[in-house]
């Protein structure tokens, strides 16, 4: 049977999971991931970008169709002079992956480094991703949307004479991940293959991400964002993009990670927060930043001016600042605040999985993933910790 039958995005029963604003352009909508409060404090192109990328979004409704149809125009992100990444949207029926289908189809933004000035546009047009062989009868729909790409959602349908409706309330615990490139995971084979979104499954958990490629930089306007978010458990993995940047010292960054904190404490006084530092990256363990890719595309330090740098941050230095701040708080009364080492995710051990030397592969990806569903969510983890603490 042929999908036919238009399923409105907006104001019927599909739910946008994991946004927070949308942009209507074209002749869609483009899901953000920040609330539309923030957009004058968005400092840079590249950082709206990373906004606009869906990383752990979904539409879910519930449906008897046997097929589903979404009109898509996928805006890639291409690292000049590789090729376009595939993007690949993950078909979930009653939480159970069905499907996956992938476009290259589309406009693409090339870029030769971080500095927006590199920015090239290069023109593409829409495409529509399908999916088929869905079992018959009622049944809760889920379809991940690419975590690299920008995406504009033109129309959703399904088999004609079929129906659409709310799915059912998704009632697991609520979990709220702010973190950098490491966890926005464009490295990831597929949207539902991220390290988040594989601790999520695991764990049991119902994923909202703030991670932002390059942008996890304790921005108080992320801090409120955080704040005002439904949530039973936040992380936090932040520390290597304040190095990659070199955009702060000794002096400022354990003042900037307790007002991080205050702020998120102001309206969820109680809730477990899990600060996670970073994982393994070889160049930036004991020198400071900032960190560039070199011919080769592996990431290093710039060398020289140690004078000037000696007070910079290195992983090393970021480490223990996070676990003294997070001794401190807990000193003072915050019994819901926890530390992981991020060596223990992502080590020195895995380094054949670090094809750049700083953003873990699908391999590498995956087995965060993994090892967060323990090191945070299970027995013996941190939040496990904190809850014995308590009792």
């Amino acid at each position: 049977m042929a999908a036919g039958l238009e399923v409105p995005l907006e104001g019927g029963p599909v739910e946008l999971v994991g946004v927070l604003d949308v942009d209507r352009e074209g002749q869609g909508i483009v899901p953000r991931r920040l609330p539309g409060w923030t957009r004058p404090q968005v400092p840079d192109l590249f950082m709206e970008t990373m906004v606009r990328m869906p990383s752990g979004v979904r539409l879910r409704f519930a449906t008897d169709s046997t097929s589903v149809e979404l009109d898509v125009l996928v805006t890639h992100l291409r690292l000049v002079p590789d090729p376009v990444r595939p993007s690949w949207f993950d078909l979930r029926v009653d939480g159970v992956p069905a499907g996956a289908e992938s476009t290259t189809v589309g406009p693409a933004v090339g870029i030769r480094s971080l500095d927006p000035g590199t920015i090239t546009f290069e023109d593409g047009g829409p495409t529509t991703i399908r999916f088929e062989g869905l079992p018959p009868g009622p049944k809760d729909v889920e379809v991940w949307l690419p975590q690299g790409a920008v995406v504009e959602l033109r129309a959703l349908r399904i088999d004609d004479g079929s129906t659409a409706s709310p799915a059912a309330v998704d009632d697991r615990p609520r979990w709220v991940h702010y973190g950098s490139s490491i966890s926005h995971a464009m490295e990831a084979s597929s949207p539902t293959a991220t390290w988040p979104a594989v601790a999520a499954d695991l764990a049991g958990h119902h994923l909202t991400s703030v991670a932002l490629a390059g942008q996890c930089q304790l921005d108080p306007f992320l801090a409120r964002t955080i704040r005002d978010l439904p949530a039973d458990v936040i992380t936090l993995k932040v520390g290597i993009n304040l190095v990659n940047g070199a955009t702060m010292v000794d002096r400022t960054f354990a003042p900037a990670v307790h007002g991080f904190l205050d702020t998120i404490r102001e309206g969820q006084p109680d809730t477990p927060i899990v600060l996670v530092s970073p994982i393994f990256c070889p160049c930036a363990e004991d020198r400071p930043g900032p960190t560039v890719p070199g011919p080769d595309g592996r990431f290093r330090t710039i060398p020289g001016l140690e004078d000037v740098r000696a007070t910079g941050l290195t992983l090393t230095k970021v480490r223990t600042v996070l676990r003294d701040v997070v001794e401190l708080r807990r000193s003072l009364g915050d019994a819901n605040l926890a530390y992981v080492d991020g060596l223990g995710l992502f080590g020195p051990d895995d380094a054949g999985d670090l094809p750049d030397d700083l953003h873990p592969n699908a391999a590498g990806q995956r087995r965060m993933g993994e090892r967060a569903a323990t090191l945070v969510f299970g027995a013996g983890g941190a939040l496990d910790g904190l809850e014995a603490a308590r009792g």
